[in-house]
This record gives structure tokens, C-alpha cells and sequence, in this order.
């Protein structure tokens, strides 16, 4: 267990430290206590985690040899000099951070290949033979020099798992692995976080083997020796891990916490890659024996690197407001990815969609309720120097303290005049420990009557629930149960104005398009020669049939007002509408109906498909299940096709990489050929199961 540190100073008020610059008021003067303290409720964060906890928002940068590749987790075969970035510019990446209010970035020094993109001493597998800088260059050395330029901090993410190494599997890649990690945590200044990757063990080329090698993933690395190395060499780090020590996974790569997201966990329980780990400790348990927050990554994009094909595919502005609201708003960090392209370079459209979120998020927080003439009370009070004043202050250790003893209490805020709000954000001390486990949000009503608007479990570090727009003269904010006597940080409450939300694109089996608006009132423009439907588009009046490659752009318009939503954009190939399953069995029509939301199971782990006339091919794609519990996803396949239906040739075979911790539509491009018939086979699956489907599809060379 970590020792409190009880003169810890707090380096609280996120708001204004990540993106938001709101203006807090106090409403009294605020002495310092005079009280002692309450007493910790156990675990309590290390200082390493309160000042980690405070960065809250960073940056991820995939950015490696997969970026050359097309791949999303390369095999350890590839030739180091096709890394070869035309144009690499790090400070681009930390201009960018920057001005998001980004706290840092944590980049991928090693993933799953094995390339280094610093010139280690361990392997040739390296950016020293890379076509780029004739082998002088150093990622490392620019990144970690460019960020801190900017007065931002670095971190690393060292992949355990290593398919170029012929050692992997070994106990000698074990003193490989932490040779490594040592270069890395002593030749580059200091380092905020090292990121381990649960992802161990499969097959690979392992020095030219070309087998499949599986280890004990809680005993091979010995991580307590590793930890016991960075503990040494960058005290001030913390150690992420689906076990933490430090950060744990938040157990997706969607971005999002969970209603309940506990900071404790039950730390000796967990190793890394732990296959139940997602289901029954990422959200943290109440009785959890340490201390080790959650910290939610996603990508920008579907893919954590780069593929050209997904530059029309950046995450819009309502998905990225989820993503926010549900990380850092449920008592997680966000450490947003950007897979960085193949000049070395943050992609503009990444940007953009960046800034649109960051601009959003300091609107919404832009208009605090006016407090200087409220009035605060409180059910109870630990002592002197703990009123309930200080939840409005911006002084790092101040903070309001139930009375001793208590579970549940009440924080009452009235208004001379009635406000409106739709925002409540709430913070714990949490250096004191984790310890709301329920609470309301009540209004008063016009009759006088008190109604409730909204109700949670865990806040930690901080927590911001998405209201309805609420008019009234009072509120109040009730914790409703706790592990010991509750205490608050910080309470503020926000009128974000609303957002615009483009339509929603469906296709089905037929070719038939159909657009649907967010809510009523609203023109919807749409375009299908990849202009600006607000300037080319045409307003949509019913449904349209689209059978050929085609991406549609359609967008929202508020003609009252004369406001746009942003574009959104889809990209259809052939419509299925001749479409026929060759094979027997129930439900086959869902494998090419366009609704990724209904499934197939395939007893025989292949399914053919006629096209129904001959098309020129150049890919195909796999759309995995999108159910919460997963089951049969195909990891590695094989993909033919035929003339005649008889006879079958190989086009292409391969892995799909990291598809079970990232469901996303897999695409697979291949030289172009004749076909009519393509069957997708399953050499490998997540589990036992019949391998399962949402949806195929093919991809048409249409130049």
C-alpha cells in the first residue's frame, strides 16, 4: 500500500487547467482549517498520482513502422528501411496539443513488431536502419525535445509483447526488454508515464521462426523487478497496466468510463492481459485495495494508425463530446490518440476535429451560474475551516467536510432570482480518499415542491452529469450514501448551449438511402459528388436509391436561425440487392443487410457470397459482431474468390489486428481482379464459437 502523503499540495481546479476558462467566484472568505482533518479513507492516491490525476487530458501518437505498412499490429518481418516519414514535424504535434489545453503525450516507442524508434543498443530492428535520416535519426529524442519545448511532458509506451525478437518467450528477452526500457527512461529526460500494452503473446516472426509463442502472462515478465527499475530511474512516473501499479486500463478503446468508475482496485487480483479483466475489474470495486484511477484511451479515428482511407473517417464533434463527457466527466483521464500520418505529421482533418472539440467544451463551461449572491448551506460541517463555502473556491486545498461519522448529507444552494442550467460538475478530496457511492441532484419546483433531476453513484475526482436544460430557485446536491463522511472539492453548475447534430445514413439490402433528422424542425442537404452539400447540396425530401460506389455528405440546417451542423459523411459501395449467401443456415440475409447491428453465425467458419453479376475487386471488408459480449470474431482469415463458384483462388490472407479490443469494420485492399463469387474463411478466431459476422462487403476499383 502507498503512504498518504498528508501535505500533498493539490493541484485541483481542472477546469481551468485543461480546456475550460471559466471565471469562479468565491462567496466568502475562506480561512485556512483550523480543524483537524477527517481521517483517510484508505486507498489514498500517491502524490505522483494527485499531480498525474491533474494533467486529466494528453495526448496518444501511434506513429511506427505499422504506419508505413497499412497495418494496424505488424508481424516483427518488416524491412526497418521502409520507415522513411517525408516531412516529420513534432513541434506540429505539440503545437497542436497546446493549443487543445493538452497536457502532454505519451508516444509508442516500441509496438507489438518490435521496431524502436530510437537508435537502441539491442536490436538492428531500429530507426538506425531506417531509410529516414540514413539511419542518424532519433523519434525519441525530437518528440520528447519538441513537447517539452512547449512546457508539455512526454511519456512512453513500450509494447512487452515483441514478434521481431527471437528471443520473445525466452527468460533472455526479459533483460532485452527492460535494456530497453532503461535507454529509454534515462536518455530522454524525465518521463510522466510508461504505458504497458496487455496485448502478450501469439504468433509472429520471431527472428525468422514464423510460429506462434504464448507466455504466462502474470509470471514471465516479473513486472514487480520491472517496476522496481522505473521506480529507480523516474520516481515521478507513473506506470500504466491493466494492473496498474499506478493508472489502470479502463478496460475499452471506445473512451468511455462507466456510471460507476470506482479509483480503487483489487490490485493483486489483476495481471496484464488478464482475458476477464474488462468485465470484472475495470470499473474499480469499492473495497479495492489500492489506488489506481482509470484512464480511458481512444482513437480520433477507427484505427490507432494511420491508413489514408480513413481520413474522411475523424470522429464527428457529437462523437467526441461522448467521449469526453464519459471519461474525463465519470472519474477517468482521456489520453486521445492521433495516428500519425506518413509524413510524420498530425493529419488536418485530426486537427480540425480536435479544435471543434475543444472549442465546444470551453463554450459549455463558458457560462458558470452567477454566485456571488447565493446562498450555500449544508447539512452538517466537520469543523472550523471546512464550510461549505469552499466547494466554490479555486484554492487547491480547500474543500468541505461532512460532519464526522456521517454517510449521507446535503449541499443546498438557493438563488434570489431563478437561474437555468443543464451542467453539474462535482469533485471529492480525494486525497483523502474515494467515497461517495450515491447522490441526487434535486431542483425546487414553482410550486416549491423539491424534484429530482438526476441521480449517480462514484464522483472521485471528478464528475459531470449532461442535464436537461432545468429552470429554478434552488438546488440541491445529495449524497445519499458514502464510505465515511463525504467531502467536496469543488460544485458548479453551467449552461452549455446546444449542439446541432447532423443526420443519421442508412442504407439497406436494396440500395435505398435514408436520412433521418437528429429532432424536428431542420432541412437536411445532402451531396453525392463529394461537394459541400451546403453549397452544392440538395435538400432531402424522401428516400433515394443509391446502387454504385458512392460518398454521400449530408448535413443540418436550421433555417430560423441560419445554423449548420457539421458534415457527415459515409461511404457506400455496390448496393447488395442481388446479393445471394451460398451458404445453408438461419439468418443468412443478415450478412448482407447493411445493419451492422444483426449477426450471422457461420457453423463451418466460412461463408460464400454470389455478387450476383462480375465486378472488378480490389478488397473486401469485415464488419465484426458489435454486441457487448463478444463472441467468434475472426483474427486471422483468408479471402478468395471465384469465376464460377467451383473454383477458388487465394487472394488474400492475414491478421486482423487488435480486432478484439477494437470491434471496428476491418478493410483489406488487394490487387484488382475479375470475380462474381468471394468467400472469407476463418484460420483464427477470439474463442470457440462459430465465427460470427455483421456484415461483408467488397471493394470496387472504380477508376
Amino acid at each position: 500500500m502507498e503512504k498518504f502523503h498528508p501535505n500533498t499540495k493539490r493541484i485541483l481546479r481542472m477546469i481551468n487547467r485543461i480546456f475550460l476558462t471559466p471565471v469562479f467566484l468565491f462567496i466568502a472568505a475562506c480561512s485556512a482549517p483550523q480543524s483537524d482533518p477527517p481521517e483517510p479513507v484508505l486507498p489514498v492516491p500517491h502524490e505522483r498520482q494527485l499531480v498525474w490525476q491533474d494533467m486529466e487530458f494528453y495526448a496518444f501518437a501511434h506513429f511506427n513502422m505499422n504506419t508505413f505498412t497499412n497495418m494496424e499490429w505488424g508481424m516483427g518481418d518488416e524491412d526497418p528501411a521502409l520507415f522513411n516519414p517525408t516531412d516529420f514535424d513534432p513541434s506540429q504535434w505539440a503545437r497542436i496539443c497546446k493549443a487543445a489545453g493538452m497536457k502532454g503525450i505519451i508516444l509508442t516507442a516500441k509496438h507489438h513488431d518490435g521496431f524502436c524508434l530510437w537508435p537502441t543498443a539491442t536490436t538492428d530492428h531500429s530507426v538506425k536502419n531506417a531509410a529516414w535520416k540514413e539511419g542518424k535519426g532519433d523519434i525519441i529524442r525530437e518528440v520528447s525535445d519538441a513537447f517539452r519545448a512547449e512546457g508539455l511532458k512526454f511519456g512512453v509506451y513500450l509494447s512487452p509483447w515483441d514478434r521481431n525478437h527471437p528471443d520473445y518467450g525466452k527468460p533472455e528477452y526479459i533483460t532485452v526488454f527492460r535494456e530497453q526500457l532503461r535507454e529509454l527512461l534515462t536518455n530522454y529526460g524525465e518521463i510522466f508515464e510508461v504505458w504497458f500494452d496487455g496485448a502478450n503473446g501469439g504468433t509472429g516472426y520471431y527472428g525468422g521462426a514464423n510460429e506462434e509463442r504464448r507466455v504466462d502472462k502474470r509470471n514471465y515478465y516479473d513486472w514487480d523487478t520491472t517496476y522496481e527499475l522505473i521506480r529507480e530511474l523516474q520516481p515521478n512516473a507513473v506506470i500504466f497496466g491493466d494492473a496498474g501499479p499506478d493508472v489502470r486500463w479502463v478496460g475499452n478503446e471506445h473512451g468511455y468510463a462507466y456510471e460507476t468508475t470506482w479509483s480503487n482496485l483489487m490490485r493483486d487480483s489483476i495481471y496484464g492481459g488478464m482475458p476477464e479483466y474488462a468485465e470484472k475489474y475495470s470499473s474499480g470495486q469499492e473495497n479495492g485495495t489500492h489506488w489506481v484511477p482509470a484512464e480511458a484511451d481512444v482513437s480520433i479515428r477507427p484505427g490507432w494508425y494511420y491508413h489514408p482511407y480513413e481520413d474522411h473517417k475523424v470522429k464527428s464533434l457529437p462523437q467526441l463530446l461522448d467521449i469526453y463527457y464519459r471519461s474525463i466527466g465519470r472519474n477517468s483521464s482521456l489520453l486521445l490518440n492521433f495516428p500519425v500520418d506518413k509524413r510524420g505529421k498530425i493529419h488536418e482533418n485530426d486537427e480540425a476535429q480536435l479544435m471543434k472539440l475543444v472549442d465546444k467544451i470551453r463554450e459549455d463551461f463558458s457560462s458558470p451560474l452567477p454566485l456571488e449572491n447565493a446562498r450555500l448551506s449544508a447539512s452538517s460541517t466537520h469543523g472550523q475551516g471546512f464550510n461549505v463555502e469552499n466547494t466554490m473556491s479555486e484554492e487547491n486545498n480547500l474543500y468541505w467536510a461532512a460532519e464526522e461519522g456521517t454517510t449521507n448529507a446535503t449541499i443546498q444552494v438557493d438563488f434570489d432570482e431563478p437561474v437555468r442550467f443543464n451542467r453539474f460538475l462535482v469533485q471529492e478530496y480525494i486525497a483523502l480518499g474515494q467515497r461517495i457511492k450515491s447522490f441526487e441532484l434535486n431542483i425546487k419546483a414553482a410550486d416549491g415542491t423539491w424534484q429530482n433531476l438526476a441521480s449517480g453513484t462514484t464522483v472521485g475526482y471528478k464528475r459531470i452529469l449532461r442535464l436537461p436544460e432545468a429552470e429554478t430557485t434552488a438546488i440541491r446536491f445529495v449524497i445519499t450514501d458514502a464510505k465515511a463522511s463525504p467531502t467536496i472539492q469543488h460544485m458548479a453548475f453551467f449552461l452549455a448551449p446546444k449542439v446541432l447534430l447532423p443526420p443519421s445514413i442508412t442504407r439497406d439490402k436494396s440500395g435505398l438511402v435514408t436520412l433521418e433528422a437528429p429532432e424536428e424542425g431542420l432541412e437536411l442537404l445532402f451531396s453525392l459528388d463529394g461537394s459541400n452539400p451546403e453549397q452544392n447540396g440538395q435538400v432531402y425530401t424522401a428516400p433515394f436509391t443509391v446502387m454504385q460506389p458512392t460518398e454521400i455528405h449530408v448535413l443540418s440546417r436550421d433555417n430560423s436561425t441560419g445554423a449548420t451542423s457539421e458534415v457527415a459523411k459515409k461511404e457506400l459501395q455496390i448496393a447488395r440487392k442481388n446479393w445471394k449467401v451460398m451458404d445453408e443456415g438461419q439468418n443468412t440475409d443478415h450478412l448482407i443487410d447493411e445493419n451492422p447491428a444483426t449477426n450471422y453465425y457461420a457453423e463451418t467458419n466460412e461463408v460464400s457470397i454470389d455478387l450476383g453479376e462480375s465486378y472488378l475487386l480490389n478488397g473486401f471488408t469485415y464488419y465484426p459482431m458489435q454486441n457487448r459480449n463478444l463472441s467468434g470474431l475472426i483474427t486471422n482469415y483468408a479471402f478468395y474468390v471465384s469465376g464460377n463458384g467451383v473454383q477458388w483462388e487465394k487472394v488474400s490472407e492475414g491478421e486482423f489486428g487488435n480486432i478484439v479490443n477494437s470491434p471496428i469494420e476491418q478493410r483489406v485492399n488487394f490487387s484488382p481482379i475479375e470475380a462474381r463469387y468471394i468467400q472469407l474463411r476463418a484460420l483464427d478466431k477470439m474463442d470457440e464459437n462459430p465465427a460470427s459476422f455483421a456484415e461483408i462487403g467488397v471493394i470496387i476499383d472504380n477508376q
